[in-house]
């Protein structure tokens, strides 16, 4: 009953609490809100001078002029590797790098080989058939010849003979020189026609010495060799995913894996010629230009800053989300503990603006086709409308607005006001 009691009298006097008290209070509590908020939002303050607009990015190190070994055209669509060294091998004129299964080329060699040997046997039937007949032919001229001389001896006893054996002599004369005439022709035709029939048979062993030749030629091409020293490296086998995003990470080729002809497998870097290569992001692309200087630092040389330039700018690729270009940029200095493969910070200077104002990136903000601050004022934050001329990845260049005119480095949430003449939120809720 006590306890009822009591809590009856606090709430009645609340409740006859005079107006100015109680609007006394709840401002006192907004005052000491925005205080504390106020307080919480961090600034910064615009300021003029010297901006160097960078573009930072991540890469990989590559040898300049690359010698890439390539899967040869072998007769098949794709080729399993059965010999590779691991990335990063030290390789040497003429080592061995690349192996490939030569089962089928070694079988085409043997049935190339097989074909050869039967179509020099051909040649040599054909050589072996071309004598006989020309023999027979010869003998055939010289038969015919015997026939004529006898057929002419006959014809000296036409004086003691009669009439009609007379003319019997005479026309056994002229068979017998017919036929010397068709033997002749003969033994010419089979003079002539040998030889074509030999080279038949010869253009057919020309032909299985070339399949031969050829089945040798893809098994030697299916051992690739070093041309020049340097550190092997293994490239991502993209036949081993068959869905693959931008940015993906692929595995590297390794034995038992398939490549298909005309793919590059590994590369041998030039070591005099280090590059990096990059994906800058589509809005960069205005900045940059060939020859521009770079400061290159590799991941793996902490401490060692290395002087580059762009040597080559590519074109856009990717999602219409995600859109980049691919940048290389070629080192003008080396350091002995380079390898191909590996990641290195990349830091392009893209220009150096004097006596401009300018803020950190993260107090710049925009908002449908607006590009604001938020100022600072007595009274709270209020938007103010700004000119973006460079932005870097930490730093904005702006113009319309003064030197140090204070700004939030983040958004200050809801005690913001666009312009001078009005409250927005709480505040513009409470009573005055």
């Amino acid at each position: 009953m006590i306890k009822r009691f009591v809590a009856l009298l606090l709430a009645t006097a609340a409740i006859v609490g005079t107006g100015l008290g109680l609007s006394w209070g709840v401002r006192s509590v907004v005052e000491a809100t925005a205080e504390s908020t106020d307080i919480d939002v961090p600034t910064t303050t615009v300021r003029r001078g010297r901006v160097t607009i960078t573009v930072p990015s991540r890469g990989e190190l590559q040898g300049g002029r690359s010698e890439s070994l390539i899967v040869p055209m072998a007769g098949s669509p794709e080729l399993a590797i059965v010999y590779l060294p691991e990335s990063g091998a030290q390789v040497e004129p003429g080592d061995v790098v690349v192996e490939f299964d030569t089962t089928q080329q070694e079988f085409d060699l043997r049935e190339a080989e097989a074909d050869l040997l039967e179509a020099e046997q051909q040649v040599l039937r054909a050589e072996a058939e071309a004598r006989a007949k020309l023999e027979e032919a010869r003998y055939q001229v010289l038969s015919t010849e015997a026939e004529v001389n006898l057929a002419e001896l006959e014809m000296r006893t036409n004086e003691l003979l009669a009439t009609i054996r007379q003319r019997e002599n005479e026309i056994a004369l002229e068979r017998a020189r017919n036929r010397q005439r068709q033997a002749q022709r003969n033994l010419e035709n089979q003079e002539a026609t040998a030889g074509a029939g030999i080279d038949i048979q010869k253009a057919a062993v020309n032909k299985a010495a070339l399949l031969a030749e050829s089945a040798r030629r893809k098994i030697a091409n299916m051992t690739l060799r070093a041309k020049s020293s340097g550190y092997l490296h293994i490239l991502g086998n993209r036949n081993a995913q068959s869905i693959f995003f931008p940015g993906m990470d692929l595995p590297l080729f390794q034995v038992g894996d398939s490549a298909r002809a005309g793919q590059a497998v590994a590369q041998i870097p030039d070591m005099s010629r280090w590059e990096v290569r990059v994906r800058i992001p589509e809005s960069d692309r205005g900045y940059l230009e060939i020859g521009q200087p770079v400061t290159v630092q590799p991941a793996a040389v902490p401490g060692r800053d290395l002087r580059g330039h762009i040597a080559v700018l590519g074109g856009s690729a990717g999602f219409a989300w995600d859109r980049a270009f691919e940048c290389r940029i070629a080192l003008d200095e080396t350091d002995p503990g380079l390898r191909p493969g590996m990641t290195a910070n990349v830091l392009i200077t893209v220009e150096s603006l004097d006596d401009v104002l300018w803020i950190p990136s993260q107090a710049l903000f925009e908002s449908d086709g607006r590009t604001f601050v938020y100022r600072r004022t007595p009274d709270g934050y209020i938007t103010h409308d700004v000119t973006l001329l460079r932005r870097s990845e930490s730093q904005a260049v702006i113009a319309g607005i003064e030197e140090a005119t204070p700004v939030a480095l983040a958004r200050p949430g809801q005690q913001i006001r666009t312009d001078g003449s009005g409250q927005d939120g709480v505040l513009q809720a409470l009573p005055q």
